[in-house]
C-alpha cells in the first residue's frame, strides 16, 4: 500500500494520470481507509477501501472537484462507521436500488433474460404492458399490493374480456416471479417475499376460460376464398399479397401464426417439396411435405422476392411479419365473416378428420405432442407418409374454395295439413 498523504487540493490537482490500462490510488493520512482512485484519463474519484468479510471492497463516494475533500471525508466516515456494525455499503445501496425498481424496468430486464421469447411474443407482452397497465409502469414493484392487482383484474375484465384480463394478469405474475428470483437484499434474501398476483388463485378469481371452438364452416369458406384473393389482387406486390400468401399457408398448413409468420426461405426446400419451421411450442423443428397448392403458391413468392430472407417479409425489427391486423379486418369486413388466426389452423385439423385421416397423423402434421397416450407414441408418422394427407386436406380446402351449384331435378307438391292449396317445393341436389 502506497504512503498516506494529506489530501488537500493542490496535492489532487496535482495527481498524474494512471498508466493506460491501470488505476492509481492515493491514500488520506487523515481519514483511514478513504483513497481517491485516478485513472489514465486523468479523472479522480473518491472512494473507501476496507475489507469486509475477508474481501477486499472499494465503495465510490464521488468525483473530485464535484465532491469536496471534506465532503468526502465526511462521507467516507459515515461509510466506516457502517462497515463497523456489519453492513456492506456497496450491497445496500443495491439493494436500495432493487427495491425502488419499477414494473417497466423489470419488464425490460425479463425480455433481456428471457432468451427464447419470440418478437411476436415480446410484441404481445409490450403491448400489453402499454394497454393494460400503462400506469403502473413506473410504479415500484413493490408498491404493487394484493388489492391493486384484484381490481385491476375486474377492471380489465370489464373493459377489455375476461380472456384478456387473465392474459394480462398471468403476464404480471410471470414479471413479480422473475423479481423475486433476481432481486435480494444484502443478507441474500428476496426482496419481494410474495406474488401478490397469487391472491387471484387464492379467491378463485381467475374467470372460467373456455377453450375456443370456431372454424371457418364450409358454407362461408366460398366467401373467405374470395375475399382473400381479392386482398391480393388489390395490392398485388405490397403487404395486401403478403398477408394474403400468409392466410393460405395458414389454412393449408395448419401452421401456428408465429410460425408461419417467421418462416424462413432457407427453410423451404422446394427440390424436396417441404418446409420446417424450426424452434416450434414443442421445442424442436417441424418438418411438412407442400402440396401442389402450396408448391405453387411458393415458388411464386420466391419469384416476387428473390433475395428476401423471410417468405412473409415484415417492416418490423425481425424483418417478418409481426401483426397482419390490417389486412384480416379487410378480409373479414368484404367476406362478412368473423375469424381469427387460429380459427385456420382448427379448420385445418377439421377438414383432416372429415376426410378420416388417421388421428395420430393429424397430430403430426398439427405438431402436438402424443401425451399421456403410451401406443400414440409408438406411432410415428415419417416424412412420406404425411404428403398424402396433405394433399388430400389441399384438394378439400380447394373443393369448398368455390359456391356448390344448384341444379334443380324435380318438383313435389306438399300438401298442407289444414286443406290449404297444395304448395310446390323444388327438389335440388348440390355438385
Amino acid at each position: 500500500m502506497s504512503e498516506a498523504k494529506r489530501f488537500t487540493v493542490k496535492m489532487l490537482d496535482g495527481l498524474r494520470p494512471a498508466p493506460a490500462g491501470k488505476r492509481s490510488y492515493v491514500n488520506d493520512a487523515e481519514v483511514p481507509g478513504l483513497q481517491v482512485a485516478v485513472t489514465p484519463r486523468g479523472t479522480r474519484t473518491f472512494c473507501v477501501y476496507r475489507r469486509i468479510l475477508g474481501k477486499p471492497t472499494r465503495v465510490r463516494l464521488g468525483d473530485y472537484p464535484a465532491m469536496t475533500i471534506e465532503q468526502a471525508r465526511k462521507r467516507a466516515r459515515s461509510v466506516l462507521n457502517q462497515i463497523a456494525e456489519g453492513v456492506n455499503p456497496a450491497t445496500e445501496k443495491r439493494a436500495e436500488r432493487a427495491r425502488a425498481i419499477s414494473l417497466a424496468e423489470v419488464f425490460t430486464a425479463f425480455c433481456a433474460t428471457r432468451k427464447t421469447l419470440k418478437p411476436k411474443t415480446v410484441y404481445d407482452y409490450t403491448r400489453m404492458l402499454e394497454v393494460a397497465f400503462a400506469d403502473w409502469r413506473p410504479r415500484p414493484l413493490l408498491a404493487i399490493t394484493k388489492d391493486q392487482v384484484a381490481r385491476r383484474h375486474r377492471q380489465l375484465g370489464d373493459g377489455h374480456g375476461k380472456a384478456y384480463a387473465n392474459l394480462a394478469l398471468r403476464m404480471l405474475g410471470a414479471l413479480f416471479n422473475f423479481a423475486i428470483a433476481n432481486y435480494e437484499d444484502p443478507d441474500g434474501h428476496a426482496l419481494i417475499l410474495e406474488n401478490p398476483v397469487r391472491r387471484l388463485s387464492q379467491t378463485r378469481a381467475w374467470y372460467p376460460s373456455k377453450r375456443r371452438d370456431t372454424v371457418i364452416r364450409d358454407g362461408d369458406l366460398p366467401a373467405w376464398f374470395a375475399a382473400v384473393r381479392a386482398l391480393a389482387d388489390e395490392d398485388p406486390d405490397g403487404p395486401g399479397a403478403v398477408v394474403a400468401d400468409y392466410l393460405h399457408v395458414l389454412l393449408f398448413t395448419g401452421l401456428r401464426r408465429s410460425e408461419a409468420a417467421a418462416l424462413a426461405w432457407r427453410d423451404v426446400d422446394c427440390s424436396a417439396r417441404t418446409l420446417t419451421v424450426r424452434a416450434t411450442k414443442n421445442g424442436g423443428d417441424h418438418t411438412l411435405p407442400l402440396s401442389a397448392f402450396l408448391y405453387d403458391l411458393l415458388t411464386r413468392r420466391r419469384a416476387r422476392d428473390e433475395t428476401g430472407a423471410y417468405v412473409f417479409p415484415g417492416p418490423g425489427k425481425g424483418g417478418y411479419l409481426i401483426e397482419p391486423r390490417r389486412g384480416v379486418r379487410q378480409v373479414i369486413a368484404r367476406s362478412g365473416i368473423p375469424f381469427r388466426l387460429h380459427d385456420l389452423r382448427r379448420t385445418f385439423a377439421t377438414v383432416a378428420a372429415g376426410l378420416g385421416i388417421p388421428y395420430p397423423i393429424i397430430k403430426r402434421l398439427l405438431n402436438h405432442k402424443m401425451g399421456n397416450d403410451v401406443t400414440a407414441g409408438y406411432i410415428v408418422p415419417d416424412l412420406e407418409s404425411l404428403r398424402v394427407p396433405m394433399q388430400r386436406i389441399a384438394e378439400a380446402l380447394l373443393a369448398r374454395a368455390e359456391p356448390p351449384v344448384v341444379v334443380p331435378f324435380g318438383i313435389d307438391k306438399i300438401r298442407p295439413a289444414d286443406g290449404a292449396e297444395p304448395v310446390r317445393r323444388i327438389r335440388a341436389e348440390y355438385v
